[in-house]
């Protein structure tokens, strides 16, 4: 079987920030790495879950919202994948600038966290969430497109 191109990037060569994945036409994922690839702590389940919901829900309620496809975790708990259609890579930097600001700035209800629209809504922690994304932010804060290539 061909190893799929995530499985090609070095992880121990991989540190926190935001990574072009790949490009399929006019689709590109990134790789929004939060964490160092095998290097404890990871993420934790309920306030990645949490950030999945925010930034969901921010990002395709805000100004880029129809160029989001999908944003969702990664199963190493060490960040998040984002599909953007037709967006720069300057505005993506932008847009995920912007959401993690918005998570760190939340207060309130975590959207979609009821029984009838998650399928695990209990688990969920925005406290988690909120420390994670203030966390993150002065890591992303002077990202640029040059950043956004793999270290090799």
């Amino acid at each position: 079987m061909k190893q799929i191109a995530s499985f090609c990037v070095d992880h121990n060569l991989l540190t926190p920030g935001i990574y072009t994945s790949r490009v399929d036409g006019d689709i590109t994922t990134y790789d929004i790495r939060m964490r160092t690839p095998n290097k404890p702590p990871f993420l934790e389940q309920a306030a990645m879950h949490t950030i999945e919901h925010l930034f969901a829900t921010a990002a395709r309620n805000g100004r880029f919202a129809q160029q989001i496809i999908y944003f969702g975790p990664m199963g190493c708990r060490t960040g998040f994948y984002l599909l953007v259609r037709d967006l720069s890579p300057a505005n993506s930097i932008v847009l995920i600038q912007e959401t993690f600001r918005q998570i760190a700035d939340w207060q309130g209800e975590i959207p979609g966290a009821k029984a009838a629209e998650c399928g695990n809504y209990l688990e969920h922690d925005l406290a988690g969430a909120v420390r994670e994304a203030k966390q993150f932010l002065p890591v992303i804060s002077h990202w640029c497109v040059s950043d956004l290539v793999y270290k090799s």
